[in-house]
């Protein structure tokens, strides 16, 4: 028998949990939305006010911020409970990253955003062309903002990306809504997806988050049903050294669900949890070597080769996947990758599927990763390498 604690517990988790002292009193009137893959959102309606809370996702008990969406044309409702108001639909956006200027892309919304950090990063056409005429300002880089040319410009709300055991500095003191965007941190590659009905909400576009988000679940399953019999799956790794470290991400993260969907055998599945984990080159190679396939991301002006490859870290040649050629890159300097998956990770799936398992999806080109550029030897698939490595026993 499961004991009051187990189900306060889970009523916890449900309506999201508060700062102890805090008093969850929910109106009659609640209406909670059915988020079917998002694990760090919920969002409840009231006649008055859209409720959206984000749970702390190095806290999960504690919730990192509540959001109370009132409509900017009507007074601000009495009574609410605790939380940020934020005015809707949002007229004028502050965007830090390039993922969420290209989320409200997607919604149609680009014209609300009047300034971004960091703009080497953007590659909107519509934030390019409105930076280039003045009509967006650059404010920097994310972790200093120009805060005086914030407050010049005017904005209802700040769209950032929160990190654990950081703030926002005297941006928090503005008095500005921040909406801290923590769909990165999904583990699930649908579950990040499924953010973009907070945005949706914030700029008056709930028909067209619901449309994206349902277009996007509807292939994502379809192509993930493909590889449900597969009985063969390529053995994977990826991404390569940082320093002295190799970030390997955990068996529960985006990358690895991404991974099992697309028929694939991670090689470090057995990583706990969904952060990425810093490993040594030795421990990534004593696991690795012989491995299928090799995935890695890269950003440079150029497409990298094998040369470049091992040039940059010698030992990268001694990777089966090195030897026989069956890496496969992603140029992130030349290819919107970040700007389009959060939302579209059909379309990671699809390259996923199309290089481990090509016979499911015959003739398709792959849209971010191809193989690695080498005109001097002859490159095998990974079962056609299997095949000629055991007639050479």
């Amino acid at each position: 028998m499961k004991s009051a604690f187990y189900y306060i517990i889970m009523l916890c988790l449900l309506v999201g949990c508060t700062n102890p002292g805090r008093r969850v009193v929910l109106p009659d009137s609640w209406q909670q939305d059915t988020l079917s893959y998002a694990q760090g959102l919920t969002i409840g309606y009231t006649p008055d006010y859209v409720q959206v809370d984000v749970r702390d996702p190095w806290d999960t008990t504690q919730l990192l911020q509540r959001y109370l969406l009132v409509d900017r044309n009507q007074p601000v409702p009495e009574g609410l409970p605790k939380g940020t108001v934020v005015k809707v639909p949002v007229q004028r956006v502050v965007v830090y990253t390039s993922v969420h200027a290209s989320i409200l892309e997607q919604l149609g919304e680009s014209h609300r955003i009047v300034g971004v950090c960091e703009p080497r990063y953007m590659d909107s056409p519509e934030v390019r062309a409105g930076l280039n005429e003045g009509r967006i300002a650059d404010l920097g880089e994310a972790t200093s903002p120009n805060v005086e040319k914030m407050l010049e410009i005017g904005t209802d709300v700040i769209i950032a990306s929160p990190f654990q055991n950081s703030s926002f500095g005297p941006v928090e003191k503005l008095g500005i809504p921040i909406v801290q965007g923590a769909d990165y941190l999904e583990s699930l590659p649908l579950g990040r997806t499924e953010w973009v009905k907070f945005y949706g909400l914030l700029f008056g576009k709930q028909a067209v988050a619901d449309s994206v988000f349902k277009e996007t679940e509807e292939a994502y399953l379809a192509l993930k049903k493909l590889t449900a019999q597969v009985t063969t799956r390529p053995t994977v790794f990826s991404e390569k050294r940082y320093g002295a470290s190799w970030y390997m991400p955990g068996g529960e993260s985006y990358t690895a669900n991404l991974f099992r969907d697309a028929g694939a055998d991670y090689l470090f599945a057995d990583l706990p949890g969904t952060d990425s984990h810093p490993l040594s080159f030795e421990t990534v190679f004593e696991k690795a070597y012989q491995a299928d396939i090799w995935l890695l991301k890269y950003n440079q002006s150029k497409d990298m080769t094998y040369a470049d490859l091992q040039q940059e870290y010698a030992p990268y040649a001694h990777f089966e996947a090195f030897q026989k050629k069956r890496i496969y890159a992603c140029n992130t300097g030349r290819i919107r990758y970040y700007e389009e998956f959060p939302l579209h990770p059909d379309y990671l799936l699809q390259d996923f599927i199309q290089i481990f398992h090509p016979e499911l999806l015959s003739g398709r080109p792959l849209r971010y990763y191809h193989l690695m550029e080498d005109k001097q030897r002859t490159r095998f698939s990974w079962r056609e390498n299997r095949v000629l490595s055991s007639l050479c026993k």
